[in-house]
């Protein structure tokens, strides 16, 4: 009978709550609330009163007007004379009112503030417009069928997840180390940390397709990918230090995958294979400012290392001034330059062995290339290098990434591009045109690497200009721009700088915001990429809910206004979105409207238009001079003389006369500090002037 009474009054003292108090360290009170299953710990703060009235456009009073707080459990409804009375909390600094009819209305306000009167105004109805985009003679969203494409690619990029050191600058999306292969004739594209890959038929118009494998919230069983096929078969793996699955599957647009090897032998990080002509296996990996990039034969079913593991190569940017660490190659006291990013196409017989370097947060960022007879080597640096490379324009960078061959024959290389701007990991990617020519030198094509170029459609002759370049000219650089609000300083000029880090924004998110651009006269417009920037954004990590959603309408006197494209009902993300006109447009003015934006403000890094302006080209330069500094063969200072009607100027330089196959493309400008030569290497330089109207003929060739 005891034990029964003891029974009994233990389990009183249990279900009755148990109030603790506490003193919080800012003065507030914490009630410890003792329940049944967990303590619930709830903050009394100290009561402060706000009073006030709501009226209407009219000022009459307004009873039943509803009283808030933003994001609180609050709500008070006037009385007859609009009277309020709330009680707030130290979390609390804006008043939320709504009434039927009005427009909702918001309230910042101080914590000396009491007394708040609210003068209500009319709400216009709300039209919510679901119908399908609809079909205009330049653009139809149901048959979209783009011959050409533009960098930065335009696919659904991640944002990253929401680490501390991320989330200080705010929300931003990131992928780099990218690699593609080709599987029953489509295109897969694998890059870091996306949780999956996305696919093609074009190069132009990418689907994603979520897949899964990594463990926790943000490792790197998606990093720097490698991923080869073997008949009907497609071979996956990530950067590992510890280990990882190497997965396969035979479906890979259905996102599963299935584990053939549990786990990987060698700490490989930035991995790539090669599947030899004979069956042999290779595996090529390593990053490091220290160490050599290294290549081991794998036995082809388990995957184990069964050869020596082989350097195959070490960074001399005493010798390769491009590989100097810095935004220009010009820092050489931070950190040693990096290597990373391997990768080896088999060519005529030969092995070609790419390499990224200096840094990938730089616009100096480029792969370069060795050479060998064997998969093993020993490889030889190739004389012409870098052989991806990108240091100015609106997309800046080309490095770690992969070539590949396409099903009409042509190679393509597609690279790491740098953003850098709210992180140094904030990165894109681009896809460059790439060849051999007659004496097995390997290179890549990115004098108009972010302009309209021709997609993968049909077999090109060769990779000049004339085959891979539309001859779309840029026509929206500095032009006037004007806007339905601005974010701060984040002004309309932003958007037609050519930087993809500078961006303007609006206000707000809505819907009806948008940004207005004068041509200036009126010209043939053929193609606008919109560069959207996440400004304000509040998206961590993967979402398939992201989209946005816009039109755009042009004008000939800028009061008459015509639907050209309408995305209206996009349901796709596009944060690098490529609209090719079906047929060419004469306008002067163009307007972006907002409809829905993926994340944050509507804010835009590029209006970028391309086409045609009337009128002659651009005169050839003069006075073009390479002045190479005698004291380190590695810097020269390029300069000409400005060109009338010229926006930007292409400098091409190459191994000789006949192999100018590098480009730096210079805005706005008439000279440029070079920091990228080779020391010991003769080199051949020529420029072209860039007009709307088109390019001028190129200058006569100077070898230094």
């Amino acid at each position: 009978m005891v034990r029964f009474f003891k029974l009994i009054i233990t389990s009183f003292f249990l279900c009755v709550c148990h109030l603790l108090q506490a003193q919080g360290s800012d003065g507030d009170s914490i009630i410890v609330v003792k329940g049944q299953v967990s303590d619930y710990y709830i903050t009394i703060s100290k009561e402060r009163i706000i009073e006030g009235t709501v009226t209407g456009p009219d000022g009459k009073p307004l009873e039943g007007a509803t009283v808030m707080f933003t994001a609180s459990p609050v709500h008070y409804n006037t009385d007859a004379d609009g009277y309020f009375r709330v009680k707030a909390s130290k979390y609390d600094h804006e008043l939320f009112v709504y009434y039927p009819g009005m427009k909702y209305t918001y309230h910042t306000f101080t914590e000396k503030e009491t007394k708040i009167n609210i003068r209500m105004q009319k709400g216009d109805p709300v039209i919510i417009d679901r119908g399908p985009g609809r079909a205009t003679r330049w653009f139809d969203p149901a048959n979209d069928r783009p011959s050409t494409y533009c960098n930065p690619t335009n696919i659904s990029y991640s944002f990253r997840a929401a680490l501390p050191d991320l989330v200080k600058n705010g929300s931003f999306r990131s992928t780099a180390d990218p690699m593609i292969v080709v599987y029953k004739d489509e295109y897969f594209l694998f890059s870091t940390n996306q949780s999956g890959f996305y696919y093609s038929k074009d190069l132009s118009s990418w689907e994603y397709v979520y897949a899964g494998l990594n463990r926790y919230h943000e490792d790197d069983d998606h990093c720097a990918p490698a991923a080869f096929v073997r008949g009907d078969t497609l071979f996956y793996t990530g950067s590992t230090y510890n280990g990882l699955p190497i997965w396969y599957s035979t479906n890979p647009k259905s996102g599963k995958f299935k584990r053939y090897v549990e786990k990987t032998d060698l700490p490989s990080w930035d991995p790539a294979f090669l599947e030899d002509e004979d069956g042999r296996l290779y595996l090529y990996y390593g990053s490091s400012n220290e160490y050599a990039l290294k290549g081991v034969e794998l036995d082809p079913y388990t995957f184990h290392p069964i050869s020596k593991i082989e350097n195959i190569m070490m960074l001399e940017p005493d010798k390769h001034g491009w590989e100097r660490f810095g935004m220009n190659n010009d820092d050489s006291t931070t950190l040693a330059p990096f290597t990373e990013g391997a990768f080896v196409n088999k060519y005529n017989g030969k092995y070609y062995f790419q390499y990224g370097a200096p840094g990938t947060e730089f616009k100096v960022y480029a792969d370069g290339v060795y050479v060998s007879d064997h998969p093993l080597g020993p490889y030889t640096y190739q004389k012409h290098n870098p052989m991806s490379y990108k240091p100015g324009g609106f997309v800046q960078g080309a490095g770690h990434g992969g070539s590949f061959e396409d099903v009409y024959g042509n190679y393509w290389h597609v690279a790491t591009c740098m953003l850098s701007l709210k992180y140094k990991f904030e990165r894109r990617i681009g896809i460059y045109p790439t060849g051999f020519d007659k004496d097995g030198v390997m290179y890549s094509n990115t004098a108009f690497g972010d302009y309209p170029l021709y997609a993968s459609k049909k077999k090109f002759v060769d990779i000049s200009n004339e085959n891979t370049f539309t001859g779309w000219m840029l026509l929206s650089y500095n032009k006037p721009v004007t806007a339905s609000s601005v974010d701060s300083t984040l002004v309309p000029a932003n958007a037609v700088d050519e930087s993809m880090r500078t961006f303007w924004s609006a206000g707000s998110g809505d819907a009806g915001e948008w940004l207005q651009i004068d041509l200036e006269e009126q010209k043939e417009v053929r193609a606008i990429q919109l560069n959207f920037y996440d400004h304000r954004a509040v998206q961590f990590t993967r979402a398939n809910d992201i989209y946005h959603q816009y039109r755009i309408y042009h004008s000939i006197d800028g009061k008459e206004w015509e639907l050209v494209v309408d995305k209206g009902d996009n349901d796709k993300d596009v944060p690098h979105d490529y609209i090719e006109l079906r047929e060419p447009l004469n306008t002067r003015y163009l307007k972006v409207v907002n409809k829905h934006m993926a994340a944050g403000h509507f804010a835009l890094s590029g209006f970028r238009v391309f086409g045609k302006a009337q009128g002659d080209k651009p005169t050839a330069v003069r006075d073009f001079k390479v002045a190479r500094s005698k004291e380190d063969s590695r810097n020269a200072i390029i300069s000409w003389k400005p060109v009338e009607k010229a926006y930007a100027y292409n400098i091409y330089y190459g191994t000789a006369p006949d192999k100018l196959y590098n480009t730096i493309m210079v805005i706005d400008d008439n000279s440029y500090d070079f920091r990228g030569l080779d020391a010991g290497t003769t080199y051949y330089f020529a420029i072209e002037a860039l007009g709307e109207s088109g390019r001028s003929e190129f200058s006569k060739t100077i070898k230094q």
